[in-house]
């Protein structure tokens, strides 16, 4: 409790921010972080890329297939008079 106070209270003063800042640890630490977000967002692209055309062939045919069952079940059946309109509002 006590220790979490101390670092609270150090790391409000913005002159020791300042100067931890310009330290070549964390600048270090900085870079190899920016250089690590980079690359995976670099990677994700790629792999969306790629990825894209599977999907939308895997749409299509799970549509093609979708269609073929139904009309193999008879669905969309015939329209009559009353139907199709609000609900409970049939013949």
């Amino acid at each position: 409790m006590v220790l979490r106070r101390v670092l609270f209270a150090l790391l409000s003063n913005p002159r020791l921010i300042e100067k931890l800042s310009e330290s070549r640890p964390i600048r270090a630490a900085a870079r190899l972080t920016a250089a690590a977000i980079t690359r995976g967002q670099l990677s994700a692209r790629q792999a969306t890329r790629g990825f894209a055309p599977r999907l939308l062939r895997l749409r299509d045919t799970f549509l093609k297939e979708l269609k073929d069952g139904a009309r193999a079940k008879g669905w969309p059946g015939p329209r009559g008079p009353g139907r199709g309109g609000r609900p409970g509002g049939g013949p």
